[in-house]
């Protein structure tokens, strides 16, 4: 992966791509501002006066990585570009840093973690109730179990490469797993009716389950409130 030119990038955005760099390599606990400082050519004040700490870096590197991945959606689902080979071609690169760097801030454990699989959802929702408003009844579920595919492929980085023969964070790994994800969704292993009979079937067990489930307790009632 070619690193970014950073001598023509202004120092918050040579700062900001030394961390996503350092944090996908080495994990966001193991990397230092010392050593972001290093790799962008700054010093470690100007780390701290730019973002405020390791944290407030981290921020901006989750943001920053989800609005290029969305720019990337939106010209790939929206303008036309997937089917364009150089647009692909030239997109690639930065994808796969983007994914290094998600694979690593994505299963780290962290309520910032978690706080960015929240936002992940929301604009995956928000992707789908505006551009498919009528796919499912469920958006938000949908959304939820896209996003846990699609980080859970990164999750499982080491058995998923090894599974394909290639690292899926290289070039030729992760073009063979989004030749396997476009396939899993353009041509679905349920036909219409199985599907709707399978939706019948969990629509059944959710009302039993309804039924079944017990009456939700009262709270005991204040001393000397009337029973």
């Amino acid at each position: 992966m070619a690193r970014p030119a950073y001598e023509d990038l202004t120092a918050r955005a040579r700062i900001r791509d030394a961390a996503l760099t350092l944090f996908a390599e080495r994990g966001i606990e193991a990397a230092t501002i010392r050593d972001i400082a290093k790799a962008a050519g700054v010093s470690s004040g100007l780390v701290r006066h730019h973002f405020g700490s390791k944290e407030g870096l981290r921020d901006a590197c989750d943001s920053y990585a989800l609005d290029r991945l969305m720019r990337f959606k939106e010209d790939a689902m929206l303008h036309g570009q997937l089917a364009n080979p150089g647009f692909m071609t030239a997109a690639h690169p930065t994808l796969l840093s983007l994914y290094r760097y998600l694979a690593r801030a994505m299963v780290d454990g962290s309520p910032a973690a978690g706080a960015l699989f929240d936002e992940v959802v929301g604009l995956g929702e928000a992707w789908l109730t505006t551009h498919y408003p009528n796919h499912t009844d469920d958006p938000h579920g949908l959304a939820a179990v896209i996003c846990a595919m699609h980080i859970g492929m990164l999750g499982m980085h080491e058995q998923l490469s090894r599974a394909l023969g290639a690292d899926i964070l290289g070039a030729e790994g992760n073009l063979r797993m989004a030749a396997a994800v476009i396939d899993i969704y353009s041509r679905p292993l349920l036909g219409p009716e199985e599907a709707a009979r399978a939706h019948e079937s969990i629509a059944e067990v959710q009302r039993q389950l309804r039924q079944h489930r017990p009456a939700t307790a009262q709270p005991p009632a204040a001393e000397g409130a009337p029973r």
